[in-house]
């Protein structure tokens, strides 16, 4: 009998896996999308992609929301979420412009610093309140969302930061490039990675999926689940804080409006790279894919004729059928469970 060219699953080599998987995960659809709209983006005007400041942008644009979707991947998988998020970066991207202009020679290397300690303690309050209040994060980070918010725009008013206040050398971190990627893009993928690789590699990580799988089922197993959630909402302030000195280099100008309703974007960035909404899977590696799928749709569907109406519905179109998506296997996977104990 001649060889069959189908192979069992469980005698797949490594690279068959690999191909497999490549071709099969959320990642990989998310990413295609985005080369498809690239794609035709670039097919209607020339310039989208092979102008002289066009790919510098494609990879410039969608780096603040790439951090807050790192951290927003984090809480979710822990079946959480945090809406403080845009708040957050708000209030951190206004410090560093004040420790600029207060404390002139302050070194950038500690301005960055200060930003992520300051996210990461507003990112505590989220996660003690959730973690030992008992109290469903959304309504929390609901409500620190607008604690925060206040506070930028009582300690800011009308008063905002400009470029002349700040050093050249903060401000050229929006611009400079490293062989041609952004040096701020390159902050964010090197994030993106340390994050991806605590999650898939450490104890820590992987307890975070179990929490977020069955709460309950994790803590009666002797997970530390309070920890380990006050732990994911302090990596996601910090990352928030993060995102909002990148975006004072970014931009230059800072006012109390700064991050205005970003944080929508950022739940909807990881959602729609594969992250359940209802905890315990996905990864941040699609969350950040997510990211720049959001961003350069709101470049390409202007170029493509979209009206502002239908620029809209298509994020939401996604967001609905990333959520209904990750319901229906949620589903096929427990009747296969259901037929495989049946069966035994």
């Amino acid at each position: 009998m001649t060889d069959t060219l189908l192979v069992e699953p469980s005698r797949k080599s490594p690279v068959q896996r690999a191909v497999s998987t490549l071709f099969t995960s959320r990642e990989s659809a998310i990413a295609l999308v985005l080369v498809i709209v690239v794609g035709l983006a670039t097919l209607k005007t020339h310039s989208f992609l092979f102008s002289d400041n066009s790919w510098r942008d494609l990879l410039l644009a969608p780096s603040i929301l790439l951090l807050l979707a790192t951290g927003q991947a984090v809480v979710i998988i822990t079946r959480n979420v945090d809406l403080s998020v845009g708040s957050t970066l708000a209030i951190v991207a206004y410090l560093t412009g004040r420790l600029f202009v207060d404390n002139p020679g302050i070194p950038i290397v500690v301005v960055f610093v200060i930003g992520m300690v300051v996210g990461a303690g507003l990112g505590v309050i989220n996660g003690v309140l959730v973690g030992y209040g008992r109290v469903p994060a959304l309504v929390i980070t609901l409500g620190t969302l607008y604690i925060y918010r206040g506070v930028v725009l009582s300690w800011a008013g009308s008063n905002r930061i400009n470029a002349s206040d700040m050093p050249d050398g903060f401000l050229s971190l929006g611009t400079k490039t490293v062989l041609s990627i952004p040096v701020l893009t390159v902050i964010a993928l090197v994030v993106l990675v340390l994050v991806g690789y605590y999650l898939h590699t450490a104890r820590g990580g992987r307890e975070l999926y179990a929490i977020g799988s069955d709460p309950g089922a994790a803590e009666l197993y002797g997970l530390k689940v309070r920890r380990r959630v006050i732990g994911a909402f302090v990596l996601c302030g910090a990352l928030a804080g993060l995102a909002g000195v990148v975006y004072a280099a970014r931009y230059g100008t800072i006012s109390s409006g700064a991050g205005q309703d970003i944080e929508l974007q950022a739940v909807g960035a990881a959602v729609i790279g594969g992250v359940a909404i209802f905890g315990g899977s996905g990864s941040v590696w699609g969350a950040a894919i997510g990211a720049w799928l959001l961003i350069t749709i709101n470049r390409a569907l202007p170029i493509l004729g979209v009206q502002d109406f239908w620029q809209q519905a298509v994020v939401g179109s996604l967001i609905i059928g990333a959520i209904v998506l990750d319901r229906a296997l949620a589903a096929r996977r427990t009747r296969k469970l259901i037929r495989a104990r049946d069966s035994s």
